[in-house]
């Protein structure tokens, strides 16, 4: 009596609620509402409205029977197909957990059918909420795989599951029959026809599947097979829309049997499927894709959390970057800057930090091809549905598509550092600081961008405080009209470059120069050589002398201090021949000095520092110097040092011998040559010592 009073009383509330709806979705409705009650599934009042007002379903709460099969056919594979079988089930796939990946994938797909279509055709009955749900019976040894999608009708199961061979499958079959290598054939097949399902065999020696077409009127039906070279369909009762495929793990693969382990699987390849994935009872998917979601509706905590969560750290993001285009290419993207750099901790060189994944479904961790290397620092998803996927779904093909991916998004992760560097030059000058080493990387391998990495380049220069930095492209502006070259100085600190007998004309002519500090740096000038027109040149080479001299001539400047006691030029070609004669294989020319110092002596035309560094360690670090390439010994004529040794070389030309291979170490190590300083010492002494006597 009370059953029939509730469904009484629900039918005139629901009828109440919308008068215009048909008697016969009247009762149906206050039907399932009812059974909820009976069951107490209803826990609100206002819920009586929402079958009409939300499109709402109610069910009740009684499990389903357990599937009656009758007596099938079986069914022979084809020859290729159980070859195929084979390959999927020993060679195909690196890692057999990827099996839950594609099961999942499969599932997805077949829900995501059945909501399309219910969206167009009436035609169709979903009698549970759309999910994912998977089972463990550790004693039987079985995993359960069971979704409510589209599910699958007789000859649907045929063409699915009875043949995966289809166009292309022949001449793949010859071409793994040729090929030396398998697995190197396997990866010219790129989507000619999807063989996931079968993966389970990798794990499993049997498997069944139950499934009925969400269409009306289906029938339901049950597939089983070991995969070794036959199947059974046959018609079975009691069978659930969906499908329902249930796998009889091997010995060998019991730890796929462990609750923990399949959901950490789940949560690394599947996580963000757009349906909710349990395992035995517990939703184990609870993270949101944001990367499908608009840029304005993702909250800061919600990017710190999903930054966390995609890059297992716990500091926060220091940029974030939301991307979507529909053209040329599908991407749908979430990219951050971390605020830390790993490898400046002293921690291995860090693995490429972006996802790729293609329908929500993880394609590649720490994706290689995705990006150009000095991008590795960069962490968050990628997620295209245009991907080129292999047989396997693990090895991307180098064919057009990935190469413009990478382009794209390499493009647009530049533009994205620029434009926060513009909004905020002080916070990116703390992220330079933390990842200015990939920049520099990036100048020096991706010549495809190169220009425009070079724009995020930041330096010391010597007309501004120390540590504030700025880009080329402010340097450029900065310049004055009549000044040819951007100047660079590669000096272990600001001091040293600040006293540096190279740095001293640049100052005197108010000429800005970059002062740096890095050891990449020289190679970073090399590789740029150039900037909007404008040559990269060091303060202590050759060229920056020629323009130094230049300078001088057009302001009619002497080269030092005029007032000083200065050589006559006979004076001077006699010194420099005689210096020459008497500093061995290391010099090659002595010459006066074109710039203007007050140094005695300075080298020119010598050698990078850093590549004699590379050449070192090339050489495994021996203990043994590096021997110097000889160089140019360029002389500052009004020095007294120098007038000096012209007038000691008469007296005492032994001791003038010393006084000039002392000045050749003191230049040597103003310009960094000098690999060991404690070899000069002896000679020093003995320069002392009769100095004093």
């Amino acid at each position: 009596m009370r059953q029939l009073s509730l469904r009484s009383t629900c039918s005139r509330l629901l009828g109440a609620a919308a008068p215009a709806a048909s008697p016969v979705h009247t009762r149906q409705a206050a039907s399932r509402f009812s059974g909820s009650l009976l069951t107490g599934k209803a826990k609100r009042t206002n819920d009586l409205v929402l079958p009409l007002t939300r499109s709402v379903r109610f069910y009740t709460a009684q499990a389903d029977k357990e599937p009656a099969v009758q007596s099938g056919e079986k069914h022979e594979f084809k020859a290729e197909t159980k070859k195929l079988l084979h390959i999927v089930a020993h060679s195909l796939y690196s890692q057999r957990e990827v099996f839950v990946r594609e099961l999942i994938s499969n599932a997805s797909d077949a829900l995501e059918k059945l909501r399309q279509l219910q969206a167009t055709s009436a035609d169709v009955s979903s009698e549970k909420p759309l999910g994912i749900d998977i089972s463990i019976d550790a004693d039987s040894k079985t995993i359960t795989f069971q979704d409510t999608g589209i599910g699958m009708n007789a000859e649907e199961l045929k063409e699915n599951l009875g043949t995966i061979a289809r166009s292309g499958s022949k001449a793949y079959i010859e071409k793994m029959q040729s090929s030396d290598e398998t697995k190197d054939a396997a990866n010219t097949i790129v989507g000619q026809f999807g063989v996931g399902f079968y993966s389970a065999f990798m794990v499993g020696d049997k498997i069944t599947v139950y499934t009925r077409s969400a269409k009306s009127d289906s029938e339901g039906y049950c597939w089983n097979s070991d995969g070794l070279g036959s199947y059974t369909l046959s018609k079975a009762d009691n069978v659930p829309v969906g499908t329902k495929i249930t796998i009889s793990v091997k010995d060998d693969a019991k730890e796929f049997l462990d609750k923990d382990k399949l959901s950490e699987i789940i949560k690394k390849y599947s996580n963000f499927v757009g349906f909710p994935i349990s395992v035995n009872g517990e939703k184990v998917n609870t993270v949101e894709a944001l990367w499908t979601k608009s840029k304005n509706s993702i909250t800061e905590e919600e990017h710190k959390n999903f930054y966390r969560f995609i890059s297992h750290s716990w500091d926060d993001p220091m940029y974030n970057l939301v991307y979507q285009a529909d053209g040329p290419l599908s991407i749908r993207s979430i990219l951050y800057a971390p605020s830390k750099n790993p490898e400046e901790m002293g921690f291995e060189r860090t693995k490429p930090g972006v996802n790729l994944y293609s329908r929500k479904v993880l394609i590649m961790p720490n994706a290689e091809k995705l990006l150009p290397e000095w991008l590795r620092f960069i962490k968050g998803v990628v997620d295209s549905e245009d991907l080129p996927l292999n047989l396997s779904r693990e090895l991307l093909q180098n064919g057009p598509i990935i190469m413009r991916l990478k382009s794209i998004m390499a493009s647009r992760i530049i533009k994205w550092l620029q434009d926060e560097a513009n909004k905020d030059p002080v916070k990116y000058g703390k992220f330079f600081k933390e990842f200015g080493v990939y920049v520099k990387e990036g100048v020096c391998q991706d010549t495809d961008n190169q220009k425009s990495i070079a724009k995020l380049l930041r330096f010391e220069v010597s007309n501004k405080e120390s540590k504030e930095l700025v880009s080329l492209d402010e340097y450029v502006e900065a310049m004055p009209e009549k000044q040819e070259h951007i100047y660079f100085f590669c000096t272990p600190n600001r001091k040293v470059g600040i006293d540096s007998p190279y740095y001293e004309p640049f100052k005197k002519h108010n000429i800005n120069v970059m002062f740096l500090h890095h050891p990449l740096d020289e190679f970073v000038m090399g590789r740029l050589s150039e900037f909007n027109g404008k040559r990269l040149i060091s303060v202590d080479s050759k060229e920056a002398g020629e323009a130094l001299k230049k300078l001088s001539d057009e302001a009619g400047e002497e080269a030092a201090d005029s007032s000083k006691t200065v050589l006559t030029k006979e004076e001077t070609d006699e010194l420099t021949a005689w210096m020459r004669d008497n500093m061995g294989m290391q010099v090659k020319d002595v010459k006066v000095s074109d710039r203007y110092m007050t140094y005695p002596a300075i080298v020119v035309d010598f050698e990078s520092p850093a590549v004699r560094r590379m050449m070192k360690m090339m050489a495994g670090n021996t203990d043994e110097p590096m021997p110097l390439s000889p160089c140019t010994v360029e002389i500052n004529p009004r020095d007294p040092v120098i007038s000096g040794l012209f007038a000691l070389k008469g007296k005492d030309e032994e001791l003038a011998r010393k006084v000039a291979m002392q000045l050749l170490d003191n230049a040597l190590i103003a310009a960094g040559l000098l690999d060991n300083p404690q070899s000069m010492l002896k000679r020093l002494n003995e320069i002392l010592a009769a100095t004093v006597n």
